[in-house]
């Protein structure tokens, strides 16, 4: 079972892969406009200077040191294009004002909106306002509640993360079938950490083990030192955690030193560069990472350019962007964290 498991992920892997491959080959290095129609798109054809374009682009607030991330990787992103003007509105975790500010995008007729919503329901019906006026929205992170809401959406695989996870557990531990697991979740009324924690799940089942121990926090440092205190005085002996977050995973390690503990391993979540230094270093639990792109919102932008500017994906042979893109989840060790650690966020 254990191997079909293993060749189910490396399927899934390859194919999430080839995915983002595509997406760099559509928008990578040219220098001449050669003019191309959807078609017949080019990397070079792609990257060439187009017709001028305006993308809005609206985020929650940078609380969070994945979210900083998202945005500053979006504005980056933007920066590189001389046909590009981005309109950047101010960062909310407010719904309301989130509206009211794709609203106005909708009143200036920019030509896209690249939108990661502080609630997909409740900015849906804003978006499909946006679409129906002739302006593509690009979805990224949090999914509206309607296909109708973006003409591209672009996520992160929570599911897959857990997966990932809990793949790695399995390879350390899987000959242990009495191992203690421990699971620090983040927000547990959000689906993405359900999906996320059902991933870790089902692949836990896969080879044997479960779940023994489990909290939720609040995606904070203050959340994951303070959950991680009780996980760990009710649990005197574990074997693997896997935390969720790498930014409440400074909390989390904070409470682990504090405990004097280190019989266990750690796995961490979202892949922040304070998480793989400490990888690097290998003189603590945390042994590894799952990553959780925070280029999404970038790869937003340079969509939104392809869309507007009536462009494709260069290596595909459809003549179209795709309406839906799920980014991998690899896995970071000390083997491989140096692939990965020049595009990590800051916790």
């Amino acid at each position: 079972m254990l191997a079909s498991r293993r060749t189910r992920t490396l399927l899934i892997t390859a194919g999430s892969s080839l995915v983002a491959m595509t997406l760099l080959a559509g928008c990578t290095a040219g220098t001449t406009d050669t003019g191309t129609k959807p078609d017949s798109s080019t990397v070079d054809g792609n990257a060439a200077s187009g017709a001028t374009i305006t993308i809005g682009f609206s985020g929650p607030a940078a609380d969070h040191g994945w979210l900083g991330a998202i945005n500053s990787a979006a504005i980056a992103e933007a920066a590189k294009y001389s046909d590009v003007k981005l309109v950047v509105a101010e960062g909310t975790n407010d719904a309301n004002l989130q509206i009211s500010q794709v609203e106005t995008f909708i009143n200036d007729k920019v030509d896209a909106i690249v939108l990661l919503p502080t609630d997909g329901a409740a900015l849906t019906e804003v978006a499909i306002k946006a679409m129906n006026a002739g302006i593509p929205v690009i979805n990224v992170d949090r999914e509206f509640s309607s296909t109708f809401a973006a003409r591209v959406t672009i996520l992160g695989d929570n599911y897959g993360m857990g997966v990932s996870a809990g793949t790695y557990i399995c390879e350390q531990l899987g000959d242990k079938p009495d191992a203690v697991i421990a699971e620090i979740a983040g927000i547990d009324s959000l689906p993405l950490t359900q999906a996320r924690s059902e991933g870790f799940a089902k692949s836990l089942d896969d080879c044997g083990l479960k779940v023994s121990n489990r909290v939720a926090a609040d995606f904070t440092i203050q959340g994951g030192e303070a959950v991680t205190s009780q996980l760990l005085s009710a649990a005197p002996k574990i074997d693997a955690i896997w935390n969720h977050d790498d930014d409440q995973g400074v909390g989390v390690l904070a409470a682990i030193a504090a405990a004097s503990r280190s019989e266990f391993f750690m796995v961490g979540g979202a892949g922040s560069a304070n998480a793989m230094r400490e990888i690097q270093a290998g003189s603590g639990v945390l042994q590894a990472t799952v990553i959780y792109p925070s280029t999404q919102a970038a790869d937003g932008i340079r969509l939104a350019r392809l869309i507007a500017q009536e462009k494709a994906l260069s290596d595909l042979v459809e003549i179209e962007v795709p309406s839906r893109i799920v980014l991998n989840a690899p896995v970071v060790t000390k083997d491989n964290v140096e692939k990965y650690i020049g595009s990590a966020f800051e916790s």
